[in-house]
């Protein structure tokens, strides 16, 4: 996929998670302040630790440009967080979109600094889910770790599927259609249809069903 594409997808997701900081900063009716470290933690939180773990240089510090459209999108929320919550489902149609680029991006930037499928994987789950858990924890809410409809799964499997296209020799960009898809399917199926993973029963609660 060319560069320049790959740069803005990189800025709209940014964007899109800052939009859902933004939202629980309106929630908690917070001040200006406290509006742009959720909209910033959001937006950038997940990258963030991706490269931290990676031990590249940090994408924001290298371009600011990712400052600026958090600061930007801040201003945006700061004046019309009200009338982005009435968006409901399509909001969360959104955050899915940023979720399933996000997971194949994290994942791709892991495999050309050279390190291997298995990294690449955990570092696509890293840069998608990363950011709102950390927005969840710092706001005192239920994270999406604890919530069972698929959100990490659906950043999961789209990050193995790049991977997987990846290490049979397809082309990038079909690697990057089938991850993308696949982690939209999965978290539209959430949204859509409440779809969740089977959870964990003793086998007491096993014999009662």
């Amino acid at each position: 996929m060319p560069e320049h594409l790959w740069q803005v997808l990189d800025l709209v997701g940014v964007a899109v998670f800052a939009v859902t900081g933004g939202l629980v900063a309106a929630r908690l009716r917070q001040d200006f302040i406290a509006f742009l470290f959720f909209c910033t933690l959001t937006g950038i939180g997940g990258g963030t630790m991706r490269d931290l773990l990676l031990g590249v240089p940090v994408f924001w510090v290298e371009n600011e440009t990712y400052i600026y459209v958090c600061f930007v999108v801040t201003i945006f929320m700061w004046y019309f967080s009200h009338w982005v919550e009435t968006w409901g489902k399509p909001l969360r149609w959104f955050d899915a979109i940023g979720l399933a680029a996000y997971c194949v991006m994290g994942s791709a930037k892991a495999l050309s600094v050279g390190d291997v499928y298995s990294v690449a994987v955990m570092m696509g789950v890293c840069t998608a889910t990363v950011g709102g858990i950390v927005r969840d924890i710092v706001a005192g809410q239920p994270s999406v770790l604890s919530q069972r409809d698929i959100y990490v799964s659906a950043a999961f499997m789209g990050s193995c599927t790049y991977v997987a296209s990846v290490a049979v020799g397809l082309s990038d960009n079909i690697g990057v259609i089938l991850g993308f898809c696949v982690a939209l399917v999965l978290r539209g199926g959430a949204l859509l249809f409440d779809w969740t993973l089977p959870t964990y029963r003793t086998p007491e609660e096993k014999k009662d069903s």
